[in-house]
């Protein structure tokens, strides 16, 4: 059963608009340059804006539509790019000091965007290398959150979050190794989805740790989420981390009272303040009184070993060793801390997390037999003071990364898909849930997405600043 609401938002009437002539391409870039540029000075959210290749990429897009052709399905989309994807003939700086190199060629995922009618307006704000949660970037300045400028947007795509929440672009890319999408949009009070592993080719995009590394969408909406994720999905032949696997979109928005919603007790035991804890209660509830099934789980095999939470960090340090060994000053001061840092991990943790790895995956595998998502927090807090180490908890001052990664890393270790979806009315910024769903189950996800908007259970609202 579905509720008749079809995958349809801001971004498919702007495209629709564009396609039919009703608006230009042109000016609708004009006015993301100008949006972008204004907000540059309160958010920081960009490491760059392309203003002459928007407006030539646009052109071309009004172009086609003169010509009576069809420029696809985000015809004249503006679009925010994390600075860490390929773009040809534009630095990739991966918000690092380190020499940028320029593209010759650009990322899969930019090629797909582009051949879908996109229009890339800027290379977006992260934290250095994509190696840590709070965007606050020792040589390029913090990102800030439109909710609150002195708070952190999350990271490590927190400039693509603040750039969909600000209003600046409808949708934005980032990367998702530990929750660099959901974090970010948890915090900046968007959608985010982190797809599984396999699902968007990672050609172009600087490595974190690619065993664990995924591109995913951030909007302001399921719908656009959706469409988006619809354009940059599927195999890569060239790739060897892409799956074969078709992709399947989402149709209609799931009725709620279809839904069968687990809750695991071993990824629901992190760090949480009591009103985030509140929220996500809740929100279960009234999933619950919307008539799905609701049910806590107890999976001993999900439980947390230290291999599995120190694994991340030895698959880094490798991608890093010979820029760590040639050139360690060039690195900013918490990016060197956590190298050394890993430097001190053990290596059997390399070997001891195959373990875990195998059976947190089958034991994800036999609940979605059961259920069509499981649910957690997408975060322990939303509010992160820039500059601050330590995040609030009822009093007790708590290291941010203890706050803000628990629930996310799991899911990438096992390679599921997960949605971070806003709680409305919940607090400054709104606290945020985490949908995880089957492996290679988008479509479902994204379905139950939007079920959950139609019914007004999850809906993204829009912050002080925000740029019309």
């Amino acid at each position: 059963r579905h509720l008749g609401v079809t995958v349809r938002g801001r971004i498919a009437d702007l495209a629709s608009a564009i396609r039919s002539g009703e608006a230009s391409a042109t000016t609708v870039a004009a006015a993301a340059i100008d949006r972008a540029e204004q907000s540059q000075q309160a958010l920081n959210a960009f490491t760059s804006i392309d203003s002459d290749g928007t407006l030539e990429r646009a052109a071309a897009i009004d172009a086609q539509v003169a010509a009576g052709h069809d420029p696809g399905s985000l015809a004249g989309v503006p679009i925010g790019l994390k600075d860490l994807i390929d773009q040809a003939g534009i630095p990739t700086t991966n918000g690092a000091a380190f020499e940028a190199v320029v593209a010759t060629q650009s990322a899969t995922v930019v090629r797909r965007l582009e051949a879908a009618g996109a229009v890339i307006i800027g290379r977006t704000g992260l934290h250095e290398f994509a190696y840590g949660f709070t965007s606050e970037n020792e040589h390029f300045g913090p990102v800030h959150n439109p909710w609150d400028t002195e708070l952190s947007p999350g990271g490590s795509s927190g400039g693509s979050a603040a750039a969909v929440a600000a209003g600046i672009v409808p949708a934005a890319i980032g990367t998702d190794t530990g929750g660099s999408v959901r974090v970010p949009a948890a915090l900046c009070g968007v959608v985010g989805l982190k797809v599984t592993h396999g699902r968007v080719p990672l050609t172009g995009v600087t490595p974190l740790a690619p065993s664990l590394d995924t591109v995913g969408p951030l909007a302001g909406s399921v719908a656009d989420l959706a469409l988006v994720y619809g354009a940059i999905a599927g195999d890569d032949p060239q790739e060897p981390w892409s799956a074969p696997i078709p992709v399947v979109m989402p149709q209609h928005a799931a009725d709620p009272a279809t839904v069968r919603v687990g809750v695991p007790a071993q990824w629901n035991d992190g760090v949480i303040d009591a009103a985030t804890r509140a929220s996500f209660e809740e929100v279960l509830q009234r999933i619950a009184a919307a008539g799905a099934t609701v049910e806590p789980v107890d999976e001993p095999l999900l439980a947390i070993t230290e291999a599995a939470a120190g694994a991340a960090s030895l698959e880094i340090l490798l991608q890093h060793r010979e820029r760590w060994s040639t050139q360690p000053d060039l690195y900013g001061s918490e990016i060197a801390d956590r190298l050394r840092s890993a430097e001190a991990i053990p290596d059997r943790y390399a070997v001891d997390v195959l373990a875990w790895d195998a059976g947190a995956r089958h034991a994800l595998d036999r609940l979605f037999t059961v259920f069509d998502v499981l649910a957690t927090p997408t975060v322990g807090a939303t509010r992160k003071v820039i500059g601050e180490p330590d995040i609030d908890i009822d009093g007790d001052a708590v290291s941010h990364r203890t706050v803000l990664s628990p629930y996310t890393w799991p899911v990438n270790r096992t390679g599921n898909p997960a949605l971070a979806l806003p709680i409305p009315g919940s607090g400054v910024p709104p606290a945020s849930m985490q949908l995880i769903g089957s492996s290679f189950g988008e479509a479902r996800l994204l379905e139950i997405g939007l079920g959950l908007e139609a019914a007004g259970l999850i809906r993204v609202e829009e912050p002080p600043i925000f740029y019309r």
